[in-house]
């Protein structure tokens, strides 16, 4: 009897070790990106300046180096004082990865501000979101839009 229980144990051992290190397998990149993307949303409807600033890499520039970190964060701030609430609407989101170092989002967002409860503000926009792998996590490095 004492050699089952000894062997239960050490099937539950060992159970527990294979389910441990098939979660220490690599993310999936493509799921890393698209978190990250929903994040993003995220984090500017809930008015998240530096949540924000956080997701963009240290060369970040917007619409062919027109605009850079230092813009986004003052574009963001204005907006968020402007407006009591900040709404981003993805629609037809779509992520790919094309490098272990590079990835790309594409979507229709509409950016909705309001005062009070209805919007006094809105405007719709083609962008696509270049992302740069750092380290374990993707950072926003270009931003475009039409």
């Amino acid at each position: 009897m004492h050699k089952v229980g000894l062997r239960g144990w050490l099937a539950l051992c060992l159970s527990v070790l294979v389910l441990g290190l098939s979660g220490c397998s690599k993310p999936d990149p493509l799921a890393q990106l698209e978190e990250e993307a929903r994040l993003l949303a995220d984090n500017l409807d809930n008015k998240r300046t530096s949540a924000v600033m956080d997701q963009l890499h240290a060369q970040f520039h917007a619409q062919d180096s027109e605009y850079d970190r230092d813009w986004a964060k003052r574009t963001m701030t204005l907006m968020f004082l402007r407006h009591n609430t900040v709404h981003v609407l993805p629609l037809g989101v779509q992520s790919r990865v094309l490098s272990a170092e590079r990835g790309e989002t594409t979507a229709q967002v509409t950016l909705a501000g309001a005062a009070q409860l209805l919007p006094n503000a809105a405007s719709s926009y083609a962008v696509r979101l270049e992302w740069w792998r750092e380290g374990d996590r993707w950072q926003l490095a270009r931003l475009t839009w039409e």
